[in-house]
């Protein structure tokens, strides 16, 4: 199995009403992913990060293999979702993907 971690930093000039709208909005989205994406396993989103975070959202996923996980990078579902909902409000994308 493969862990696909991804840690965002939302733009700074976001309002504190408009990043909650829109960690809850990239929280449905990813999470909505779930049964339509194959080799999708798991996949969870925190929005509610402590005070000492340095980030805004945290997607936790997991999936069958390297080569599920290079189709959901494609695949059209997850690409409208991270169009829509994600690039728009982000400034930083850490990732990390490591194999269990």
């Amino acid at each position: 199995m493969i862990k696909h971690v991804i840690l965002w930093k939302l733009k700074d000039e976001l309002g504190k009403e408009e990043k909650e709208s829109v960690k809850k909005g990239i929280k449905e989205g990813l999470e909505g992913l779930a049964g339509q994406i194959p080799g999708l396993i798991d996949v969870h989103v925190n929005i509610n990060g402590l005070e000492s975070s340095t980030a805004d959202v945290m997607l936790d996923t997991t999936f069958e293999s390297v080569d599920a996980l290079k189709a959901y990078a494609v695949n059209p579902k997850h690409v409208a979702v991270a169009d829509g909902k994600v690039r728009p409000y982000t400034a930083i994308r850490s990732c990390l993907d490591y194999e269990v």
